[in-house]
């Protein structure tokens, strides 16, 4: 007899739909199960693990769950995970018995939280298995099929294989994916290994005859009918529920009488076995045949049950709960005493080694200080050879969109070049006269800044340069600033922003004048730029030539801000402490 059947003849609350594929399957992995489990010589665990096991045994769940409970949280994890797996997956297996799938999944979670080999197959096999069938409970079908084949992969013998497949197909049955749930148990129903055990080959048959009822194929009967065949050879109860269940679906439209006739039987098997389930759906199906003599004493006796069933139900999970809560106050106690047991001793400790304290403090703190010395200069270094980059390749577009298109033309003008006339020489002098002039402000813009004496008329030279006839640019300063007062650094980044506006206004503005003032304050200098440019719109922005521009004055402490109003001006005040 397998061990499953001793369980659900004694079993409170069979959830036998999806449970029985559990239980089989736990039949097939106990004994891996038990090989994989070294007990220690400890007598006391071993008393427990009796304990535990024998009330499991017998259905006395909430003793069972106490001693499961207790194992796990007085083993060690030190002397290996496997005491703890064991009991952990007893204890998500008693949850879901009891209806509890939320917490079962949390609990067998906890479980595979320790499986950090694949060595434990067994484990394995059976952890993914319980998952699925909670998240089938849970309508959470995508993950109750995701977990079904994580068991299959670990699953070592066939009708461990088959019972899996067959879990996919009722979620494929209860999603109503029916043809795919009939190619998987079409496939099972004509393998040998099904057909030799024969409650697996009942089970397989019976489900594939419940697909075709859903599809309203003929051949339903024929599968509901073999199945029911061998399960009344086999005088398998619960086998027997399910296919007069299923048998009463099937004729409820045909032949209500016999459908009704049909969920009595269902009735009757599920009441001799304690199937809850069971006798709730067989009364939920007279209810619908609605024969007026029996249904006033239908309907009273589903909701009397079901009722039981939700508080039973919610009982074990406060149970299990309180267990749990419990276990965890008592260990927790039992630290706070060994906690204070001990700080004597630790306070001891602490007073010889002080010295040593002192002195890994002091070497944890010199460490420190070298690690930040060489990350801040590695990270000075970096921001450096960043800086370099940006500039050439700056320097690279310029390069490319400014230079090498005029040199490339005035190369296609001289290889045509009538060198007796006149004016195309003077076309060629001219282009080259350009290449230059663009070669020496690319030079110019990128060369090194003086810093000294020089750098009021270098900045206003600077300036000036981007005029052109189009363009006036006008400063307004009247001399007052003494530029020794700032530091060569403020200096550059001033050169540098002030270029990068202008080069921003030659290329995006669109304007006919800009002006650049400079006031001396008394603790700030107040540069102010002004044009009559088309201000912000898609094409101009921040991105366009000034993407550094914000960060040179905050580098520096001081303030930037932009103004614009649309195809009227552009306004920018920056202010530069002394």
């Amino acid at each position: 007899m397998y061990f499953r059947e001793m369980i659900l003849k004694k079993f409170p609350f069979p959830i036998y739909y999806l449970l029985l594929p559990l239980l089989f399957l736990y039949t097939s992995c106990k004994k891996e199960l038990k090989e994989d489990l070294e007990f220690p010589k400890n007598s006391k665990y071993k008393q427990q693990v009796a304990l535990a096991e024998t009330y499991f045994e017998n259905q006395n769940y909430d003793s069972a769950f106490y001693y499961y409970n207790k194992i796990k949280t007085t083993s060690d994890t030190n002397q290996g995970p496997n005491k703890i797996i064991y009991a952990l997956l007893k204890m998500a297996t008693i949850e879901q018995l009891k209806g509890d799938y939320s917490s079962s999944e949390t609990t067998a979670t906890e479980a595979l939280s320790y499986l950090q080999t694949e060595k434990n197959q067994s484990y394995h096999c059976y952890l993914y298995n319980l998952l699925g069938i909670n998240y089938e409970n849970l309508y959470a079908y995508k993950e109750a099929v995701f977990y079904y084949k994580k068991a299959f992969q670990m699953a070592t013998d066939p009708i461990q294989k088959a019972v899996l497949k067959n879990n996919i197909a009722t979620v494929n049955l209860e999603q109503g994916n029916y043809m795919d749930a009939i190619a998987a148990l079409d496939s099972l129903s004509g393998q040998k290994t099904v057909q030799q055990n024969k409650e697996n080959y009942a089970r397989v048959l019976d489900n594939l005859g419940y697909s075709y009822f859903k599809i309203e194929n003929p051949r339903a009967a024929t599968y509901l009918n073999h199945a029911l065949e061998i399960r009344t050879e086999l005088q398998e109860d619960y086998g027997l529920t399910k296919s007069y269940l299923h048998l009463s679906e099937y004729f409820a439209d045909k032949n209500p009488t016999k459908s009704n006739t049909y969920a009595k039987i269902a009735y009757d098997k599920a009441t001799k076995t304690n199937n809850v389930e069971g006798r709730l759906k067989s009364l939920s199906l007279m209810i619908q045949n609605n024969p007026k003599s029996s249904f006033r004493i239908a309907s009273k006796n589903y909701f009397r049950i079901n009722d039981s069933l939700n508080q039973a139900r919610q009982k074990a999970k406060n149970q299990f709960a309180k267990i749990k809560y419990d276990a965890a106050k008592e260990r927790d106690e039992n630290l706070k005493l060994k906690a204070q047991n001990s700080a004597t001793e630790l306070k001891l400790v602490r007073q010889k080694n002080q010295k040593y304290i002192a002195l890994i403090a002091l070497l944890v703190l010199t460490t420190a200080i070298v690690f930040l010395v060489t990350y801040f200069r590695t990270k000075n270094k970096l921001t450096k050879i960043e800086a370099m980059y940006d500039t050439e390749t700056r320097i690279s577009k310029k390069l490319h969109d400014e230079l090498a298109n005029d040199v490339y033309q005035t190369m296609l003008f001289t290889t045509n070049l009538d060198w007796k006339d006149r004016t195309e020489k003077e076309t060629l002098l001219q282009n080259l006269d350009q290449i230059y002039l663009r070669t020496r402000n690319i030079s110019k813009e990128n060369s090194t800044i003086p810093t000294d004496e020089g750098y009021e008329t270098n900045l206003k030279e600077m300036l000036n340069s981007y005029g052109t006839q189009n363009i006036k640019v006008i400063l307004k300063y009247n001399g007052d600033i003494d530029w020794l007062q700032l530091t060569a650094i403020k200096k550059i980044a001033l050169y540098r922003t002030l270029q990068e506006l202008m080069v921003n206004m030659r290329k995006h503005s669109k304007c006919t004048f800009a002006v650049i003032g400079f006031e001396n304050q008394q603790n700030t200098l107040l540069i102010s730029y002004t044009d009559n440019g088309i201000g912000f719109t898609k094409t101009l922005n921040l991105k366009n030539g000034l993407s550094n521009v914000e960060n040179r004055i905050d580098a520096i402490k001081g303030t930037i801000t932009f103004a614009s109003e649309t195809n009227k001006s552009f306004r920018v005040t920056i202010t530069i402490p002394k």
